[in-house]
């Protein structure tokens, strides 16, 4: 697993590896569009104004962790990301074809199948722990498990 704190603006562009970037300047400008976007749409639905969430520094930083799992011959010994809840506010997951991500909800575990061109959004426990939200979001309980079917890439902006 690969992760990195990316601002809005990149002071020195020439610390990130030439390979990459581009596509990584890119894509931070892209998931800062998308979680500004997402903030608005969570205070509204709080009945807050719109940038609410944003003006009392909910995505002052944001981490972007790349996560690759290898095909595992026997996947039902072994796990992938054992269960857990992202501690954060927001959390935007890129799959790949793959699949593995599984969400823990009414006591059994469903998968989240991977489609193509979409995001999987996840609120964290301190958007759901909040003094603003008093638990009206929820934050997931997930896993991703092995699997024998390939390797599994997935990218993940933590805010």
């Amino acid at each position: 697993t690969l992760s990195c704190v990316m601002g809005r603006d990149f002071s020195n562009p020439e610390d990130l590896p030439e390979a990459c970037r581009e596509i990584m300047i890119a894509y931070n400008n892209l998931m800062w569009k998308t979680g500004d976007t997402l903030f608005e749409l969570l205070s509204e639905a709080l009945g807050l104004d719109l940038n609410y969430l944003k003006d009392i520094g909910c995505v002052e930083e944001m981490t972007i962790g790349n996560g690759y799992y290898p095909e595992y011959p026997q996947p039902e010994l072994s796990i992938g990301i054992a269960t857990h809840s992202d501690p954060k506010f927001v959390t935007v997951l890129i799959q790949d074809q793959i699949g593995g991500l599984q969400v823990f909800h009414e006591d059994q575990w469903f998968d989240i199948a991977p489609v193509p061109g979409t995001l999987v959004v996840n609120l964290g426990y301190m958007m759901q722990a909040s003094l603003i939200t008093n638990d009206k979001f929820k934050s997931a309980y997930y896993r991703v498990l092995s699997n024998k079917e390939g390797s599994r890439i997935s990218i993940g902006s933590f805010s």
